[in-house]
């Protein structure tokens, strides 16, 4: 079966190309809209997608909307099966990222209140390789801070907030580096432009609290209990200052596009030994046992979904 592009839009599956809006859409303009990013695994052997965390994204779009009012009449369960839909349509038979937004679809390009405007939902599905391009990265201090959750809640994804990512990324990329971590107003560690942040130091796991300003992430949350069941790690969420990153015995970054991937150096320091370490590749190992769908005891996490149908 050859693969073919489709999206869902204004309620139906449609070839991608028919998916198109009007240049004077609300979102267009002032970024309101909520996104996921959900990535399909596939697993060779047997010829099966497997979608990660299917349904822990979507009650995480759907509290995102809450903010935003945006009014869309699909249910959790409703959204997973349109997905599974979606893919098995679309055949790719390689990992696939999935994204879902829901935006304020009003052609109007003069009004800000949310509640006077209609609302919708798309997804579409690429092809998706490694986000980042190496399994070593070497990251900066972004000079960007991260927002607030009195400026943009930085909770949700927000597709007007990702101007902050966009921002640090770039500077990052421009200044030779392969990725930026944000700071926040206090000066504390929040996380990466695109990724949630661990330290490991004396054979203990650290990750910022959510108070620091740092999207929940899915993955975080994967890590953090696969760390501790699986590998026995003990796992605190402290508040994390730069300069302890410079002497952390090891640094990971996670996220649905980016995996599990280690920092090896910040700011033209190596963290520990500047390679990766041993409790990132155990973490980075099991992680992809896991989503690939070969691990039975977290099988649950996997939404199964058949390109070939």
């Amino acid at each position: 079966m050859k693969p073919n592009a489709y999206a869902f839009f204004q309620g139906h599956i449609v070839p991608l190309e028919e998916a198109n809006i009007n240049i004077t859409t609300h979102a267009l303009h002032y970024g309101t809209g909520a996104f996921e990013g959900i990535r399909g695994n596939w697993n060779e052997e047997r010829a099966i997608t497997y979608i990660f965390k299917l349904r822990d994204h979507y009650e995480r779009l759907i509290n995102g909307c809450k903010l935003l009012m945006l009014d869309i009449p699909y249910s959790v369960d409703e959204l997973c099966a349109i997905t599974v839909d979606l893919v098995e349509k679309c055949g790719y038979r390689s990992d696939i990222y999935i994204r879902p937004l829901a935006y304020k679809s009003a052609n109007q390009v003069a009004n800000l209140k949310l509640h006077e405007l209609s609302s919708d939902l798309c997804i579409i599905i690429v092809p998706f390789g490694n986000y980042l391009e190496s399994d070593s990265l070497r990251c900066c201090t972004s000079s960007w801070q991260r927002t607030t959750d009195t400026t943009i809640p930085p909770r949700f994804k927000f597709t007007g907030g990702y101007i902050n990512s966009v921002l640090a990324k770039t500077e990052a990329i421009l200044a030779g580096f392969d990725e930026a971590i944000l700071l926040n107003k206090d000066g504390n560690v929040s996380e990466g432009a695109g990724e949630n942040l661990f330290m490991v130091k004396k054979g203990k796991l650290f990750t910022p609290p959510l108070i620091d300003n740092l999207l929940p992430g899915i993955t975080r949350g994967t890590v953090i209990q696969i760390a501790k069941e699986e590998l026995g790690l003990e796992v605190e969420e402290a508040h994390i200052n730069r300069t302890e990153l410079y002497t952390a015995d090891e640094c990971l970054l996670t996220g649905t596009a980016a995996h599990v991937t280690a920092v090896v150096e910040l700011d033209n320091r190596k963290i520990g030994k500047g390679l990766v370490g041993p409790i990132s590749k155990s973490i980075r190992e099991l992680y992809f046992e896991i989503v690939k769908g070969n691990h039975s005891k977290y099988i649950d996490w996997c939404t199964p979904a058949d390109p070939i149908k």
